[in-house]
């Protein structure tokens, strides 16, 4: 019998398109030196994991054999009924649900695969997404994955602007491109990476942009809440739904993995009824329901009184952290020239801005040195969209979610010590 040619494997083009991610490459740099202080990873703190709250949901799951079998079984595409309406009853309870009906409540899990779903029955590849410059970097490779283009508009201390996304808006239309814009992106709430909340003035103002540029084909802002309840400092901002009279512009995302537990991983998203069907039937081919366990387990939390307590535990302990890092930069970088950073209220991280002509990215020599003084960042070039606004490869996003306070102190002066070396060498 003869023998068959060789050939070659070709993967798909959307594989191709998801090559690049940095977060693999990073890490693993950084796990070749066991003993670095990370400041990096987003991960939530071990130590005020819901190990309680979980352990009562779980007697109550199991109380009978009927709701344990219930859990034990498949659910629905769009997800666990008492969950979803539990998710109304939040909403409700901050007059956030005018209008809207549970059928509109898709459980996913954890808020990224909504964003994938979404952006699945939005998007064709070449469509354009405006998102702030920076932003949440795996949101990015998401759109990479479908072929899509991350447009970056304006920032400032308070988060996309306006103005920003006017500018690119006309600058798009302008090349002809203005029916390839589908959706605004924005993380409204203690971002992803800056820390940054939105006020409520500019929330309104780019639901106004939204539908007012929707001309040729409605534009859709996606609000992506998924750090909305850490929140350390002053009242809660209303969703930018609050905003959209008629419900057929914003999607928002939202996630009990920052708030309760990453590991039992339950996200949900609030739809315009025009969107339900497109992202279950996207759904209904991936998994037809996401996992049925999660979603009765986080049911009982949420009817059981368990989750605002947990809130306010993780509140407490990431304000002692960011207080901690914030500290520390005061006390080690402010000594440095030209080294500046925000002062979050929330979330995870602190965004970092170094003198222009230190690359923070890791082929840049700061990255290196902070390496050798034993800590490891996250460097900011990996959070800009991939057009528009410029990367700015002097920045770094910092997070304080995993490391205890004295950890994070070590870690900045570690950071200090890097970024000291690199100006010195400079000169």
């Amino acid at each position: 019998m003869a023998s068959l040619p060789a050939v070659s494997f070709q993967p798909s083009q959307r594989s191709q398109w998801a090559e690049g991610q940095p977060i693999s490459e990073l890490m693993s740099r950084a796990l070749a030196n066991p003993n670095l202080i990370s400041l990096a990873a987003g991960f939530v703190d071990r130590e005020s994991l819901p190990v309680e709250p979980t352990r009562l949901g779980f007697e109550r799951m199991f109380a009978n054999s009927l709701s344990a079998q219930t859990a034990l079984q498949y659910g629905t595409t769009p997800g666990f009924p008492p969950l979803r309406t539990a998710i109304l009853k939040q909403m409700q309870e901050r007059g956030e649900a005018d209008g809207v009906t549970i059928d509109q409540i898709v459980v996913t899990a954890g808020s990224n695969q909504l964003l994938h779903l979404v952006c699945e029955s939005l998007l064709d590849p070449g469509d354009i997404v405006i998102c702030a410059s920076p932003t949440y970097l795996v949101f990015i490779g998401t759109l990479n994955n479908l072929g899509a283009r991350s447009v970056g508009a304006c920032c400032d201390e308070q988060g996309l602007t306006p103005d920003g996304v006017e500018r690119t808006l006309q600058a798009i239309d302008d090349a002809g491109e203005l029916s390839r814009v589908k959706a605004i992106y924005t993380v409204p709430y203690y971002d992803n990476p800056c820390g940054l909340t939105m006020p409520v003035g500019r929330r309104q103002a780019l639901v106004e942009i939204a539908k007012r540029w929707s001309r040729e084909n409605r534009i859709h802002l996606i609000e992506d809440a998924a750090y909305r309840e850490l929140r350390y400092e002053g009242e809660d901002a209303p969703s930018m739904r609050t905003f959209d009279a008629d419900g057929e512009t914003v999607i928002t995302a939202g996630t009990f993995s920052k708030s309760f537990s990453p590991g039992i991983r339950v996200g949900w998203g609030v739809l315009p009824k025009h969107l339900v069907a497109p992202v279950c039937n996207q759904k209904g081919n991936i998994d037809f329901g996401s996992p049925n366990f999660s979603q009765h387990l986080m049911a009982e939390v949420l009817q059981g009184g368990l989750f605002e307590p947990h809130v306010e535990k993780i509140r407490d302990a990431y304000r002692v952290k960011l207080h901690a890092m914030l500290e520390a930069a005061d006390e080690f970088l402010a000594p440095l020239p030209g080294v500046r950073w925000d002062r979050p209220t929330g979330g995870l991280y602190v965004w970092l801005v170094l003198p222009p002509g230190i690359d923070c990215g890791p082929r840049g020599q700061l990255f290196d040195a902070a390496i050798a003084e034993g800590m490891f960042y996250v460097p900011g070039q990996y959070c800009f969209p991939t057009e528009g606004e410029p990367v700015r490869k002097n920045t770094i996003r910092l997070s304080f979610g995993v490391q205890s306070p004295e950890k994070i102190r070590r870690g900045m002066e570690a950071l200090a010590r890097a970024i000291g070396q690199v100006q010195d060498s400079a000169k």
